[in-house]
């Protein structure tokens, strides 16, 4: 039985939603094992109870067993604690949340400050996102300065005809404007001016500021009704407002870096609790539940705007919650979206015009690392006890295996088996063996921005220390050979090699969904022997022709008939072409630089390029024919024969092309790079009009007849038309 799919006859559940919440003080003290009292963590070489590394969260002691679940330091997950706070504290990731939620409520009653009268307010609870919907009520409730009589309902007078109001319970206090200062909520009192008082004795509005301390705040939030926090969008099973106050804080199982900071805290809390009991003047208890709240808020996150950073006794700042989370090597980008993995390889990447555009090649050191369980079947049985007899070092040009895997899960090491009995393989059993040519591998380069950026290859093991792959396939890789790297990566069951055949291999990718085009074509060296080798006057004599048919796989020994017999026997360059494209193929296209007026079956420039029945007749290939374009060649082949017929084609075309151009070498020099009389003459002219028109337009503007560009003044205008010329 396959350990990793074992038979289960329970029937499969559908995970149908995860619903995030907020952790309630009674859900914390619920979780927990056991209220922390103490900063230290040892006592007497021991654990202490009721510490931070109490007994109970886990043990980090080898010999010691959890006393939570008895299990020993390895099994033990390690179970929460829970710290009582010796008063309410801000939660530094909530604290703008709450503020919104503070300007939506009554200070004093707790009722939205909107009713269903507002316009805005009817317009808010139409929008189902809760997030928006707290914008927009927020949005309603901003400009409220008092808390009015709620929705006023018309209920019809029993003896007169007026309708009376009855209200729904406003309780019309005044309202403050609350803000934030750093980690303190303030709230604002404008003084109110009655209509009948004199209004030379009053003063100017006095405005009253007061500090909202966390207790204060708790209170408002806990009075808010649940069909309030509904409006609110917020569902107060899982998420009530006043959770968002610490009163409670979880203590994670030690050891932790974090367990430094937790300490701390522990501290300043006793130090808090003691000045209550001894009864402290108000502003020191203040002071000491600042410093608390300070280095609560640095557990969470440590790089707050306008905060010192908290830091250990040598100077580093500690590392908080929110600092593990985020950035980029943290949890999210570091540990799951991008995370380091087993059976991979990395290393330079160079060309190899002479592989299969699906082949990569890997050098040695890399095939000897990295290996695949593959299973003993009669079939394969007596090529894995050869590779098991190779063990881990095989002999050069050879590849071994590392590991056998017996039936019941035993692993054994090859390097240390030394006697060949201990070899023994029986059907069942798996084997670890290296890399063996033909191998299916993804390989990959980032940034990954399409599909085609992880493509399935064949290996082929190569000397030397770079991965070798096939110039065609460059393009959708958007890779180059200036020193780019790339991964590869070895599939480890028949599942995910089954998808890596059927789905991603290269030919399977040669022409893109997302535009209906290739991706892949002839480029470089092999697309100037194209347009070189396919000219009306290139011939190919017997020996040059007799090897390029060498590199043609499909050779079945016959040759074809050569275009000229006499004086000595010539091919052209299109019969080269007749070798390798697929019989089932018509085709006409133009080359990129046909002209219109060449009309007819034969043009005079040769740029009608027409295929019949896998045979080139007439035309110059180019980048038209044979590159990245809708309807080449290559897209033609892909849909009309098939993705391996357009595979063979790009490599016989390379392999064939490039030994034809070793013998007519191109040169390029820097004679080729000066324009000619013609061109020169064009340029000439260019610069000569263009130094007229800058001149006229400074006589222009020297004699103030410049006509000023509307919005501009004339100066302006005389640089905007200089630019312009």
């Amino acid at each position: 039985m396959d350990i990793r799919f074992p038979f289960s006859p329970a029937e499969v559940a559908k995970v149908r939603m995860v619903q995030f919440g907020i952790l309630s003080p009674d859900e914390i003290r619920q979780m927990s094992v056991v209220q922390i009292e103490h900063g230290e963590t040892t006592e007497r070489g021991k654990p202490k109870v009721g510490g931070l590394s109490d007994p109970r969260l886990g043990t980090i002691d080898r010999k010691l067993k959890c006393e939570t679940c008895t299990a020993s330091m390895a099994e033990c997950p390690g179970h929460f604690g829970h710290l009582e706070l010796a008063k309410p504290m801000f939660h530094i990731g909530f604290l703008k949340t709450v503020l919104t939620i503070m300007r939506c409520v009554c200070f004093n009653c707790s009722k939205i400050l909107a009713d269903e009268n507002d316009h805005k307010f009817k317009l808010a609870l139409r929008i189902r996102n809760p997030k928006n919907r707290l914008k927009k009520i927020l949005d309603a409730c901003k400009n409220k300065g008092k808390c009015e009589g709620g929705d006023e309902i018309d209920i019809p007078g029993q003896d007169t005809d007026e309708p009376v109001k009855k209200s729904r319970g406003g309780c019309g206090a005044q309202q403050p404007k609350i803000t934030i200062e750093g980690m303190k909520m303030i709230a604002e009192y404008k003084a109110q001016r009655k209509k009948s008082d004199d209004q030379e004795q009053l003063p100017e509005p006095v405005e009253r500021k007061q500090t909202l301390s966390a207790e204060r705040v708790l209170g408002v939030l806990k009075r808010i009704s649940d069909e309030d926090c509904q409006l609110l969008g917020l569902n107060p099973k899982y998420a009530r407002p006043d959770w968002m106050i610490l009163q409670v804080l979880p203590i994670p199982p030690p050891p932790d870096d974090l367990t430094h900071q937790l300490a701390m805290i522990i501290r300043h809390n006793e130090n808090l609790k003691r000045q209550e009991r001894n009864g402290s003047p108000a502003h020191i208890i203040s002071e000491f539940a600042q410093l608390l709240q300070f280095h609560i808020a640095t557990y969470f996150d440590n790089e707050l705007p306008g905060l010192p950073r908290a830091t250990q006794r040598s100077g580093r700042p500690i590392k908080s919650i929110c600092s593990r989370l985020k950035a980029k090597e943290g949890r999210i980008r570091g540990n799951l979206m991008g995370k380091r993995v087993d059976f991979s390889a990395r290393t330079v990447i160079t060309p190899d015009p002479t592989i299969n555009i699906d082949q990569l090649g890997v050098p040695w050191s890399i095939a000897l690392n990295l290996t695949y369980p593959e299973t003993v079947t009669p079939y394969n049985i007596e090529r894995l006890k050869e590779l098991v007899e190779y063990g881990p070092h095989p002999p050069p040009g050879k590849t071994g295996a590392k590991y056998i895997i017996r039936d019941d899960g035993q692993r054994l090491d090859l390097r240390y088996l030394k006697k060949s009995s201990d070899h023994h393989l029986e059907l069942g059993y798996k084997v670890e063996r290296h890399l063996n040519d033909g191998d299916f591998v993804l390989f990959n380069r980032q940034p990954s921005l399409h599909k085609m950026s992880i493509m399935g290859h064949r290996i082929k093991i190569m000397p030397y220390s770079t991965f070798r792959l096939n110039l065609s396939v460059t393009s959708p890789y958007n890779a180059d050979f200036d020193g780019d790297e790339m991964n590869m990566h070895v599939p480890q069951s028949f599942e995910t090699r089954a998808e890596v055949l059927e789905l991603m291999m290269v030919p399977k990718c040669i022409v893109s969904p997302q535009s209906n085009r290739p991706v892949m074509g002839i480029v470089q060296d092999s697309l100037l022997g194209c347009r070189k080798i396919t000219k009306r006057d290139t011939f190919i004599p017997k020996d040059v022709f007799m090897n390029i048919l060498m590199w043609w796989e499909d050779f079945d020994g016959k040759v074809p008939t050569p275009a000229i017999l006499k004086p000595e026997p010539l091919w052209t360059g299109k019969q080269v072409f007749n070798l390798i494209i697929p019989k089932p193929i018509n085709l006409i296209r133009y080359s990129s630089w046909h002209s219109e007026n060449e009309r007819g079956s034969i043009t005079p420039g040769d740029t009608m390029v027409r295929i019949e029945k896998g045979e080139l007749l007439t035309g110059t290939l180019c980048k038209k024919t044979l590159g990245t374009s809708t309807g080449s060649l290559i897209h033609v082949i892909w849909e009309e024969v098939g993705p391996d017929a357009a595979r063979k084609f790009l490599g016989h075309t390379q392999w064939l092309v490039n030994y034809w151009l070793l013998q007519h070498a191109f040169s390029i020099g820097i004679g080729d790079t000066i324009a000619d009389a013609s061109t020169m003459e064009t340029i000439n002219q260019t610069i000569s009009a263009a130094k007229e028109k800058v001149k006229q337009l400074i006589r222009d503007a020297q004699e103030k007849k410049l006509e000023a560009e509307p919005g501009r003044t004339m100066m302006d205008s005389f640089e905007n038309r200089v630019n312009q010329v």
